[in-house]
């Protein structure tokens, strides 16, 4: 096929080779034959094959009707009987290169499979599954690499009777996706071990946790740093132990400060005991000494913090009263006491706010408003997002896509998870333990908390603009052993979060962890 364009730049080329390769549009951007009709509206309520798709299995459980996200028509499979369709659409001439497929949609669950792929591109085979979402649309994104210039698209269900899924306003363009952190919280592991705990492979094999899960795909580690615990765990000395551990079979490190000698969260900003009296000046020295220390040492051992989190779930503020979001000036003071410390050892470490409530867009945006307006500095945002407590996946999907967007700055799920049973293996009632807490949609079991992880780092690889950096699961390695509960002050005390690990009660691997092989 004749194209103007490529006459002129024949001849501009060995002219002007320098200027004409920086000055010209690349091509490869330019030739992407657009997708047909990918919001479905060319046909109207009822069209079984919409215009330039295609339909192979039960093609009455594909049609177009009213509804669209934003236009008047979406594509739906539904039937009142068990059913399997694809809905595709090949798409050929297609400069080879990088593509992602954006796709916002919605699905009843309970399917055998529902997922979008890029098939016959000259590679893998790329799917997302969708998400359960019965009101809100979600954005997924697959992205593929063309090779022999074609590529088909392809809407999938093997479903019961019953199911549903809707899908619109489907884009194919340059470009694509993936997540950098695949990460997990592990701080209670050392004091795991030291009280008997195992962990073993799949099959069986005792071995150390960080290999399993460096084996798994597990690429960053998450420890916490408290002051001076009652236990002597998660301190500086217990943190250096566990970095190097960590570093040594290849891991980041994200370092999350509490400051405080126990748990921090929006609920208990409790200063150290150490610094009880201090006053607020003091206590910005304080921020910044504890800091610099532990980083330091973590430095001078080999193993750098790749990233820092400059307090835990600080919705309501840290260090309480003075840090307190009644008094954002103080506040700010001590985040960026924080900041100063982490670029004071190593200017190129990450420092990351976190909050908790992540499908809260009113108070992520009031918090983060206010840090910018009182100058606080940092380069990264992380939002814990707990299904069963932080709102539907919709909410969370709009509330992570306008912190990136309103501040700039990439954004990371700095905790999930999700069980894979409801009944304790010891005496304390679990955190989550009836059907009636689970999200709808993601059962407790094995293949529900694969599905769940899937679709959270689904949604943090779809945040606009590559701003997506990923997901680290909470607590990992907190199997339940004697010794190792909630309270670091009561060796009594239970763990409310084993059926949320990612080892079983027989301390065998999960076939979960696979969430950390996530493109």
């Amino acid at each position: 096929m004749f194209h103007p364009g490529r006459t002129i730049r024949a001849v501009l080329l060995p002219l002007v080779a320098g200027l004409a390769l920086t000055a010209l549009p690349a091509q490869s951007a330019q030739a992407a034959p657009a997708l047909t009709n990918g919001g479905f509206e060319a046909d109207g309520t009822g069209a079984a094959t919409p215009s330039g798709w295609s339909e192979y299995g039960d093609g009455g459980a594909s049609y177009v009707e009213a509804g669209g996200r934003s236009g008047g028509y979406r594509l739906s499979h539904w039937s009142s009987s068990a059913y399997k369709v694809e809905t595709y659409q090949y798409l050929s001439g297609l400069a080879d290169g990088s593509y992602t497929l954006t796709a916002w949609v919605r699905s009843s669950g309970g399917q055998k499979t529902a997922y979008l792929a890029l098939r016959n591109c000259g590679g893998t085979e790329q799917r997302t599954d969708l998400p359960v979402s019965s009101s809100g649309w979600i954005r997924i994104v697959t992205p593929v690499k063309v090779t022999g210039s074609q590529c088909t698209i392809s809407i999938n269900s093997d479903a019961n009777a019953g199911n549903w899924i809707n899908v619109d306003d489907l884009t194919f363009t340059p470009g694509t996706t993936g997540l950098s952190v695949k990460g997990a919280d592990i701080s209670s592991l050392a004091k795991s071990e030291a009280s008997g705990g195992v962990y073993r492979t799949a099959s069986g094999v005792t071995s150390d946790a960080f290999t399993i899960l460096k084996n798994a795909g597990m690429n960053y580690a998450r420890l916490k740093v408290w002051v001076n615990s009652a236990d002597g765990y998660n301190d500086k000395t217990r943190v250096l132990a566990m970095a190097k551990r960590g570093k040594a079979v290849g891991m980041k490190l994200l370092v999350d400060f509490h400051y405080s000698d126990t748990w921090a969260d929006p609920g208990a900003q409790t200063k150290p005991v150490a610094w009880a009296g201090h006053s607020y000046g003091q206590l910005k020295t304080d921020v910044y000494n504890h800091t610099y220390d532990v980083l330091n040492a973590l430095k001078a051992q080999g193993t750098t913090a790749d990233m820092v989190q400059v307090g835990n779930e600080i919705n309501g503020g840290m260090l309480w009263s003075e840090g307190s979001t009644d008094n954002w000036t103080q506040l700010a003071g001590l985040l960026n006491s924080g900041y100063n410390a982490v670029k004071a050892v190593n200017p190129s470490t990450l420092v990351a706010l976190h909050l908790a409530k992540g499908g809260d867009l009113s108070g992520t945006r009031w918090w983060f408003d206010s840090a910018v307006a009182n100058g606080v500095k940092f380069d990264a945002i992380g939002l814990s997002y707990y299904g069963y407590w932080h709102g539907p996946l919709a909410d969370f999907q709009t509330t992570l896509d306008d912190a990136a967007s309103r501040y700039g700055k990439p954004v990371f799920v700095a905790e999930t998870a999700y069980p894979f049973r409801l009944d304790s293996d010891d005496a304390l009632t679990n955190q989550i333990d009836t059907s009636g807490e689970l999200v709808s949609g993601y059962p407790a079991s094995v293949a529900g908390q694969t599905a769940w992880m899937n679709t959270v780092a689904n949604i943090v690889e779809a945040v606009p603009n590559g701003r997506g950096l990923g997901v680290f699961y909470w607590e990992a390695t907190w199997t339940a052993v004697t010794g190792n509960g909630w309270d670091p002050g009561d060796a009594s005390s239970g763990n409310g979060w084993e059926n949320q690990a990612l080892f079983g009660y027989d301390d065998k691997a999960l076939a979960s962890m696979s969430w950390f092989r996530h493109r």
